[in-house]
C-alpha cells in the first residue's frame, strides 16, 4: 500500500469512528469498543506510515537520522502539549461526546495529508509478483533478526520497556481521590499532563543539541538510571514528604511529571535512532514497524505487570494503603535493564551497525523497485 493511501485510509477510519462515538447518544458498549479500536487502528496506521518514511530517509541520509527522529519527537511533544492543555477544559465545557467529535479534526488532517502526498502511479503493476516479494521480504527480515547485532538490541528494548512497570492507573485514581490524595480536578490533571509535554519537549531539544552524537550504550545507561531515580519523586508525593518541606502537592506533581517525561524522552530518542540503524536495505519501513511492534509488546507487558502488581498489593480506586510499595517496586525494577546494557552496541548514531552482507543484501531489489515506487515526501530532507 502506498504512503498516501495509508494516510487517507487512516484518516477516514478515524473520522468515521469519532463521529460514531460523538453522534450516538446511546451507543451499545460493543459498538463503542469497536469504534475506539478502529480509531486506535487509524492512529497506528498513520504512525507506522510516517515511521516508514523516516526510517527510509534515515538509511538514505544516515548523518541526519538523529535529526529526523528529533523532528518527529518535537512534533509529537508539541501535539501532546496542545491536547493536554485543552483536554480538561473541553471535557468540562462540551462533555466527552463533544470531545470525541473534535477528535475527528486531527483525523481529517491526516486524511488531507494522504491526499497531498504525491505518488507515482505504476501502470500494469505485476500483482502476480506480490507473493514472491512478500516471501523475499519475510526471508530478509528473518535473516536480519537472526543476526546478533540485531536481536541483542531488540531484546534489550523489549526488556527495558517490560520491566518498567506501568502503575499510572493507580496514580491517576490517587490524584483524584479526596481522602487519601490531593483531589485534583479534570482541568488540573490536564494541566499536569501538559507540563509533562513541556518536559518531553525539553528532552527532545536536549537530545538534539547536546546528546545526539553520544554512543547508544552511555546514553541508555544514564537515561535508565535517571528513570529509576526520578520515579522516587512519586514516592515522596504519595508519602506526603513534600508537604513537610512546605511544597504544595500541585507544584510538586507538575515538577514530577515534567522531569519524568523529559527522562522518558531522553530514553526513547536513542532507541528510535538505534532502531532505524537496524533496518536492512529495501524493507526499512516494514522492519522498523516490526521493531516498534516489539517495543509496543514491551509496553503492553509493562501495563499487564503493573496491573498485576496493583492487584497483588490490593490497590484499588479507593484503597491506596500499599501504593507506596508499588512505586518502590516499580523504581527498583526500572534499574534492572542496566544489567542488560551489554546487549546494546557501543556505537554512535553516525556509525554503521548492520553487517555488510545484510546492509547491502537488497540493493538489487531496491534498484529495481526505485523506478516503480518514487514517493515525494514533505521535505524532511532537502534534496538538491
Amino acid at each position: 500500500m502506498e504512503d498516501g493511501s495509508s494516510c487517507t485510509n487512516a484518516g477516514l477510519l478515524g473520522v468515521i469512528s469519532m463521529l460514531m462515538l460523538s453522534l450516538h447518544q446511546k451507543l451499545h458498549v460493543v459498538f463503542a469498543l469497536l469504534a475506539m479500536t478502529a480509531g486506535s487502528a487509524g492512529v497506528a496506521i498513520a504512525d507506522v506510515t510516517i515511521d516508514a518514511c523516516v526510517a527510509q530517509n534515515s538509511k538514505n541520509h544516515p548523518a541526519l537520522a538523529a535529526d529526523m527522529q528529533s523532528l518527529c519527537g518535537l512534533s509529537s511533544s508539541s501535539g501532546r502539549l496542545l491536547g493536554f492543555s485543552i483536554s480538561g477544559l473541553l471535557v468540562h465545557a462540551i462533555g466527552s461526546q463533544g470531545v470525541f467529535g473534535l477528535m475527528g479534526i486531527p483525523f481529517a488532517l491526516v486524511f488531507s495529508v494522504g491526499i497531498v502526498l504525491k505518488e507515482t502511479h505504476t501502470p500494469n503493476f505485476p500483482y502476480k509478483q506480490v507473493y514472491q516479494k512478500f516471501l523475499q521480504a519475510s526471508q530478509t527480515m528473518w535473516t536480519t533478526l537472526r543476526c546478533p547485532d540485531v536481536w541483542r538490541p531488540c531484546l534489550y528494548m523489549y526488556m527495558s520497556f517490560s520491566l518498567s512497570l506501568n502503575i499510572h492507573e493507580g496514580m491517576f485514581y490517587w490524584y483524584t481521590d479526596s481522602t487519601s490524595g490531593p483531589s485534583f480536578s479534570q482541568g488540573a490533571i490536564g494541566f499536569i499532563f501538559a507540563a509533562g509535554s513541556v518536559g518531553s519537549l525539553l528532552g527532545v531539544l536536549l537530545y538534539q543539541n547536546v546528546l545526539k552524537d553520544h554512543p547508544f550504550r552511555g546514553l541508555l545507561f544514564w537515561s535508565q538510571l535517571l528513570s529509576s531515580l526520578s520515579g522516587m519523586m512519586d514516592l515522596i508525593l504519595v508519602l506526603r514528604l513534600n508537604q513537610k518541606f512546605g511544597m504544595p502537592d500541585y507544584f510538586f506533581v507538575v515538577i514530577d511529571e515534567c522531569v519524568s517525561q523529559m527522562v522518558g524522552r531522553l530514553k526513547w530518542m536513542p532507541l528510535l535512532v538505534l532502531s532505524s540503524k537496524l533496518c536492512p536495505q529495501g524493507i526499512e519501513g516494514t522492519f522498523f514497524a516490526l521493531l516498534m511492534s516489539m517495543d509496543n509488546a514491551g509496553l503492553l507487558t509493562s501495563s499487564w505487570g503493573g496491573g498485576l502488581l496493583l492487584h497483588m498489593l490490593k490497590v484499588t480506586r479507593v484503597e491506596f494503603g500499599n501504593l507506596w510499595a508499588a512505586i518502590l517496586i516499580r523504581n527498583i525494577m526500572r534499574a534492572l535493564p542496566l544489567a542488560l546494557l551489554f546487549l546494546v552496541p557501543n556505537a554512535d548514531p553516525n556509525s554503521t551497525i548492520l553487517p555488510a552482507d545484510i546492509l547491502t543484501g537488497n540493493d538489487n531489489t531496491e534498484a529495481n523497485d526505485a523506478a516503480a515506487i518514487d514517493i515525494e515526501l514533505v521535505s524532511l530532507v532537502n534534496k538538491r
